[in-house]
């Protein structure tokens, strides 16, 4: 695979930044993932930061060099996040989770799949036009969708998210794709800084207009002027999807060619703990306890299991009474 990426990270008016971003890659697939830590709960960084380590962790465990399943991956790793997160905060003997939202993207072979709980966001720009966005797990967004919004929304804030990760319920994932991806099409991942202050038409116009690596400090800029002397957080991580195969003669030398690897090479790249005001990321060794890991996947598939069980004796006692 090719692609070529931009990402920045801005506190705004904020005391700290709270957003975590990053991608990983094999050979056959990549992994690019925001998360935006929750203020109003504690350490909402460690949380985003957490998360990001976790979802890396088992990209790498699995991808050999390709997934077996992307959408799964994405679903049962974000569950594995969750899982994480309240072993953190039991650990700790935190009255309180740490929590955070999340997007993910997967891109292998020709084909992206994302996945996110919450409200960062994923916008898919093709040929100047917006072909896909995330709809946020918020009240405001599902009375929309609903047709129930009114004429005036100031009754609703649209900060308020009816599910995250790190909250004691099983948190709500969307999955999407696989969407078959086209040389030149632009994915961009974000937090609710970036879209909060800034509009769809002016982030698809920006994204279908310039070189993500104008776009994206220019959108950033915009949300912080936009926003104020208490803007929040601005984080965006965004990507140009080149192709396959080699690359082309006189491509830009910006370009990730995945060829570069063996077949069981890795490579990633992730922001540290500071330095986010300017951007600044370091290769990072995803070093997760192993063990921690393999226990909360196998919590998860052995919920996943007995909820099968349940449904089909549900199916089978409905059958008996008709």
């Amino acid at each position: 695979m090719r692609f070529t990426t931009y990402q920045v990270s801005r506190r705004g008016g904020r005391e700290k930044n709270e957003d975590r971003m990053g991608y990983c890659y094999t050979r056959e697939a990549g992994l690019f993932a925001l998360a935006d830590g929750m203020g109003g709960h504690p350490e909402g960084e460690v949380a985003a930061q957490l998360a990001l380590q976790t979802l890396a962790a088992l990209f790498q465990r699995e991808a050999k060099p390709a997934l077996a399943d992307p959408a799964a991956f994405l679903q049962d790793s974000i569950l594995v996040a969750q899982q994480q997160l309240l072993r953190y905060a039991a650990n700790k003997g935190m009255s309180d989770t740490p929590r955070t939202t999340i997007v993910a993207c997967v891109l292998q072979g020709r084909k992206a799949y994302w996945a996110h709980c919450g409200d960062s966001r994923l916008y898919l720009v093709r040929a100047g036009k917006l072909i896909a966005r995330t709809r946020d797990h918020s009240y405001i967004e599902l009375q929309a969708a609903l047709g129930r919004l009114p004429q005036s929304a100031e009754g609703f804030n649209r900060n308020v998210l009816f599910t995250c990760l790190g909250s004691p319920g099983k948190p709500m994932v969307d999955i999407h794709g696989p969407m078959l991806l086209e040389k030149g099409d632009r994915l961009l991942l974000c937090s609710d800084g970036l879209w909060g202050t800034v509009t769809d038409d002016i982030i698809t116009e920006q994204l279908a207009t310039r070189p993500i690596s104008d776009a994206v400090p220019e959108l950033v800029e915009q949300a912080l002027r936009n926003g104020g002397p208490r803007c929040d957080n601005v984080t965006v991580l965004a990507l140009e999807w080149d192709g396959v195969g080699e690359p082309d003669a006189g491509e830009d030398s910006a370009t990730v060619s995945t060829q570069q690897l063996e077949d069981r090479g890795f490579a990633s790249t992730i922001q540290a703990l500071d330095g986010l005001d300017s951007g600044e990321v370091v290769d990072r060794k995803f070093e997760m306890d192993e063990a921690e890991i393999d226990r909360s996947v196998r919590e998860i598939k052995e919920a996943i299991r007995l909820g099968n069980e349940r449904a089909r004796a549900v199916e089978q006692a409905a059958k008996k009474k008709s």
